[in-house]
């Protein structure tokens, strides 16, 4: 605390207006007490003598001249061991231990230690006396969940420091000192296992900043062969209500080829931040075997709790993902859903009576966007090991108005565009991403050619179903007919797949390219289809044919059976593949 003095004379909402008689700083964090709690506020704008601060629970009871506690710091994180498996409220209270204290209906201004204090952690030093460290490297380690958890420099001990002591290999709680070091100017200072960091200010204390080049493997195949993401690169799944941008974003989270996964519900409905805690520690690592929680932390801030918390949440998570990339390791933050982060903003700027942008959303809305993603990067540290923090972020459009303010800044400074469809959503085909509008700048897992001549494909499938609709069936010709029956096989059999079906669920890369392969060959081949009933006919018993091999085990017998029933049921109808994409397909070998 510090020896500002400080009293409440305004109050808006959930902002209060406080007049100070010392110093004070942006993002400051301070406690207004009422009714003998102290409730957490950040201040947000300075103004002579006056500032206003955002206060992260219900205002209720608040009144002029109450007392404001300022402290000296910046909303921080606590990063050290014990973060994995943990359900977090905005501000990083556990919400289990706070249930426990409070009972089921959260009470305002309980706040908790983000982790536990009584737990000891096996702790093997690696630094030596002597040693030459800076901000970011690594002392010792201590075992937490599947990973090696490194404990590191604090982020804000800026120069260099040598190891005067280490603490020998042994029980410790995060509150113990591991390590001794000295900086330049002959100071000691003691290293415990945990440390704070402001959560909007970026860790950057790697060597070099990467360009995302490798894969960010889904296992969903319209994703890694249409739209795909690397690790490191940023996403966005906007949709309207009710599209699956949940159920992508838990599906992805299971089978992503990541380490870590970070689920920031910044605003979404109780409901189904209810069903993300309940389902997550019952699903199965399918690496692991083990609960997926072991390797996830849900930083959860519904739509009921105030808006202001809402910022904060988003801003942890991506502050926790590059604790856990700073170890070496890759993450995967999902935050869901970042409108209701927009709309927060829009209601603060409201009642800081700022001058309103689009939609009445603050004029810095994309500023603050671009800030946020820009905090994923795939870099290389120190020690020649490398990590990243991935960032898919999903979008609720009201009316799934892909041009409205939140969407269109998105879509400026992400690597990939998902967008969902409600019609595709209706059809029930999952997952409902528009291959019309859906684009990505990263690399596909498989080659180039390959995709673009499937797109090609698709495209001028759909511009013959289109003008169908105008000209009906009859008036189009057989040929044509033909190519929208194979954009609509290509969308059945390879851009959808069953979530509840264990193998179909998740591909991999390996199958991804096997299935691709044979896709190309139907979609490539020239068939003896004499009118359009017969082609009808043949595309719908080979549609049925490959979902059967979809379902079928890798390589198992079964899998072998249906390829060998795919093949003669495309000799039926004397399929030769064309010249070019036969050529094609060996060049992607």
């Amino acid at each position: 605390m510090t020896d500002t003095n400080a009293k409440v004379v305004g109050i808006n909402g959930n902002m209060v207006t406080i007049e100070f008689d010392g110093n004070v700083s942006m993002n400051e964090v301070g406690y207004v007490n009422v009714d003998g709690k102290k409730l957490r506020g950040e201040i947000i704008r300075i103004r002579g003598n006056k500032a206003q601060m955002q206060i992260f629970e219900m205002t209720q009871g608040i009144k002029a001249g109450d007392k404001v506690e300022l402290m000296g710091d910046l909303l921080c994180a606590e990063l050290g061991p014990g973060l994995l498996g943990q359900t977090f409220d905005g501000l990083q209270n556990p919400l289990p231990l706070v249930a426990e204290k409070a009972g089921f209906f959260l009470e305002r201004g309980v706040y908790v230690d983000s982790l536990p204090r009584d737990k000891k952690w096996e702790w093997t030093p690696t630094a030596k006396p002597g040693d030459k460290v800076v901000r970011g490297d690594y002392v010792g380690t201590v075992p937490e969940g599947p990973f090696t958890h490194k404990i590191l420099i604090p982020f804000d001990k800026l120069g260099m420091y040598t190891v005067k002591s280490v603490t020998p290999a042994g029980s410790y709680t995060i509150e113990d000192t591991v390590a001794v070091i000295t900086d330049e100017k002959g100071n000691d200072h003691e290293l415990k296992m945990a440390f704070k960091w402001p959560v909007k200010r970026a860790v950057d204390c790697y060597a070099e900043r990467l360009a995302p080049t490798e894969p960010m493997v889904t296992q969903v195949r319209l994703i890694d062969t249409f739209y795909p993401v690397s690790k490191g690169g940023t996403y966005c799944i906007p949709g309207p209500f009710g599209a699956g941008k949940t159920v992508l974003q838990h599906t992805t989270s299971r089978n992503a080829d990541v380490d870590i996964v970070i689920i920031a519900a910044c605003g979404e409905r109780a409901g189904e931040v209810v069903e993300t805690i309940k389902e997550f520690p019952e699903l199965k690592d399918p690496r692991t075997g083990r609960s997926l929680m072991e390797r996830t932390i849900i930083i959860c801030n519904t739509s009921s709790m105030p808006v202001a918390s809402r910022e904060a949440s988003v801003y942890t998570s991506v502050t926790l993902a590059e604790y856990y990339r700073q170890m070496g390791l890759h993450v995967l933050l999902l935050a869901d859903s970042t409108s209701r982060w927009a709309q927060a903003l829009r209601e603060m700027s409201g009642r800081l009576e700022e001058i309103p942008g689009e939609e009445a959303f603050p004029a810095y809305l994309e500023s603050y966007i671009s800030a946020f993603y820009e905090r994923a990067g795939y870099v290389r540290l120190r020690d020649g090991s490398f990590g990243s923090v991935t960032i898919g972020g999903t979008v609720s459009p009201a009316g799934g108005n892909f041009e409205e303010p939140v969407t269109q800044a998105t879509l400026k400074v992400v690597g990939a565009f998902h967008g969902l469809s409600r019609e595709r959503s209706d059809a029930r085909k999952y997952p409902a991403i528009d291959p019309i509008i859906s684009w990505s700048k990263y690399n596909s897992v498989l080659p180039k050619e390959w995709v673009s001549y499937a797109r090609k494909v698709f495209l001028a499938g759909v511009e013959v179903n289109q003008m169908m609709k105008v000209v009906g069936e009859d008036g189009t010709t057989t040929e044509d007919y033909i190519e929208y029956l194979k954009s609509e096989f290509l969308d059945a059999v390879y851009m959808q797949q069953n979530s509840f079906d264990e193998i179909d669920a998740a591909v991999s890369v390996e199958r991804q390219k096997y299935t691709f392969r044979k896709v190309l060959s139907v979609l490539g081949a020239d068939f003896d289809l004499t009118d359009k009933d017969t082609a009808r006919n043949f595309f719908n018993q080979m549609r049925q044919k490959f979902i059967d091999w979809n379902y079928s085990e890798w390589n198992s017998d079964k899998f072998k059976t249906a390829e060998s029933a795919i093949e003669a049921h495309v000799a039926s109808a004397n399929g030769k593949v064309r010249d070019d994409v036969t050529a094609m397909l060996k060049d992607g070998e």
